[in-house]
């Protein structure tokens, strides 16, 4: 069976060539066809000039002849040497003898002795004038013969079968001459000689021809395919595993140099891709481990006194109430975790889910008042200017800036000042929450927005650390930027970049509505 299996693939996948054997053979049958058309064509050129040629001297040969009448005899002399009667009845009374003027081939002169020359009568038997070779009569019926049409010429076949010829018809209707047709044949040997000895160093020549286009080709392919080949070799070391390594271009301006240059930024792209892909497997991994570490905690403490309630350490109703309250607080800290999760998932997936025009003026004011009231020790400024709009989502804007302020309340003293501050540059809206706090050690600064990170120093800080991870999902969902700077003299500023309304007739409809309400 798997033999069979096999064996219809094969049939199904032919084996494929080489690219230069395919180029090869192609131009090969190219030139073949090309040199045989040729070689027909000069044949049959060659051919049709030297029959053109033959019918020439025909016609020159039958101009030498007059056939006229020279009387009525009662019997004719066979023995003249200018009149030749046609065979049978030679003794007839009243017989029309034909007299012919011109050279005679029996004498045999060398521009004569290579034709045969026959009249033949519009009524009666035909009447041969002169004969040469007897090879050179036609073996034609005498019908034909006597009425061939006006100078007719044609290849016809010997009276012994042996040679091909050429006969020419030419047509007599002359007052005072006798009505017929004269008749002069030659051998095409000659002529079957030429065009053989012609078709002979055709063929030899194209072979010759052939193999040379074959041989040069074969070296101009592969010499142009060697830089093609050098790149294959390379791909196949580049595909064994080193994504760094790249083909070389040897002219960017060539074919090859252009495919060069496209595998090579094909490699880079998927270099880059396979990067980025494991470095978001590492980040995928590392965020599974750090939620995974930031619940085991929560619920650590929730079994711990779980177990002490069933174990009945609990024995006060007092005991019993404080198990409740901090298992309900670490519920709450899991629940905020998995919303924040769960909401960076959704950011990843859908990073965009409205588009709707957003005044940022009120919305940073509403966060400020909520910042206010949920922390009023702390020393609250702000500085927005007013009629900054945006386009996108309000409640995700929201949470941003709420997380922004959370910050702030988390890793920094009470007695610290935050500022807000709003403004449009001319580029985006620029919001920026600064405080005068203890502020970030500078290399771990770049860190600060990572999923799950958290200042060194600061073990007993609420939160899971996802909170300027958010930030930074929420900018990037806005087309927008989250950078985060020292202040001075001491400090943290967080910046966030978001791209400003351009349509004036929405900031207007905006503005009126905040202004109604």
């Amino acid at each position: 069976m798997s033999g069979r299996a096999r064996t219809g693939r094969a049939r199904r996948n032919p084996p494929r060539f080489q690219l230069r054997t395919r180029v090869i053979a192609g131009v090969l049958l190219v030139t073949v066809a090309a040199l045989a058309a040729f070689d027909v064509a000069a044949v049959s050129a060659l051919r049709r000039y030297l029959l053109a040629q033959t019918d020439s001297q025909l016609h020159a040969v039958l101009s030498l002849y007059r056939p006229g009448p020279i009387g009525v005899v009662t019997r004719a002399k066979p023995a003249s040497s200018r009149i030749r009667p046609p065979s049978g009845n030679i003794g007839s009374p009243k017989r029309q003898i034909v007299a012919i003027s011109g050279p005679r081939l029996l004498l045999k002169p060398p521009p004569l002795d290579q034709y045969n020359v026959a009249f033949v009568p519009g009524h009666g038997p035909p009447t041969l004038l002169v004969q040469g070779d007897k090879d050179l009569v036609p073996s034609l019926p005498l019908s034909v013969l006597r009425f061939p049409g006006p100078s007719h010429a044609w290849t016809v076949v010997g009276r012994t079968g042996r040679v091909q010829l050429r006969l020419l018809a030419v047509q007599l209707s002359a007052k005072g001459a006798v009505a017929g047709t004269m008749i002069a044949t030659t051998s095409l040997a000659g002529v079957d000689k030429t065009v053989a000895r012609l078709r002979l160093i055709l063929i030899v020549g194209s072979v010759v021809a052939g193999l040379g286009v074959a041989l040069g080709v074969a070296w101009v392919v592969r010499r142009g395919l060697r830089p093609i080949e050098e790149m294959a070799n390379q791909a196949d070391r580049i595909t064994a595993g080193d994504l760094t390594d790249r083909v070389s271009v040897p002219d960017a301006g060539t074919e090859v140099g252009r495919l060069g240059s496209a595998l090579n930024g094909m490699l880079t792209r998927i270099e880059a891709s396979v990067s980025e892909r494991e470095a978001n497997q590492e980040l995928t991994r590392r965020f599974f481990a750090d939620a995974s570490h930031e619940l085991r905690t929560p619920l650590a403490s929730v079994r711990a006194y779980a177990e002490l309630y069933q174990q009945g350490a609990l024995q006060h109703h007092g005991q019993v109430d404080e198990a409740m309250r901090r298992i309900g607080l670490e519920a709450r800290r899991m629940g905020a975790l998995v919303d924040d999760m769960l909401r960076l998932a959704r950011l990843d997936q859908h990073p965009r889910r409205e588009h709707d025009p957003v005044d940022l003026t009120a919305l940073l004011g509403r966060c400020a008042e909520r910042a206010m009231l949920a922390d009023p020790v702390r020393s609250w400024r702000t500085q927005i200017a007013p009629g900054l709009v945006t386009t996108g989502d309000e409640e995700l804007l929201t949470r941003a800036v709420d997380n922004l302020l959370a910050n702030v309340r988390a890793h920094t003293p009470g007695d610290t000042v935050a500022v807000i501050t709003a403004e449009d540059n001319g580029d985006g809206v620029l919001i920026e929450v600064s405080d005068d706090g203890p502020g970030v050690p500078p290399d771990h600064l770049p860190h600060i927005f990572d999923r799950f990170y958290r200042a060194p120093g600061q073990p007993d800080r609420p939160g899971s650390g996802l909170g300027l991870a958010i930030v930074t999902a929420i900018a990037s969902a806005h087309h927008g930027t989250a950078s985060a700077e020292p202040n001075h003299p001491s400090g943290l500023r967080i910046t966030l970049t978001l791209p400003a309304t351009c349509d004036a007739a929405m900031s207007e409809a905006v503005l009126n509505s905040a202004g109604g309400q």
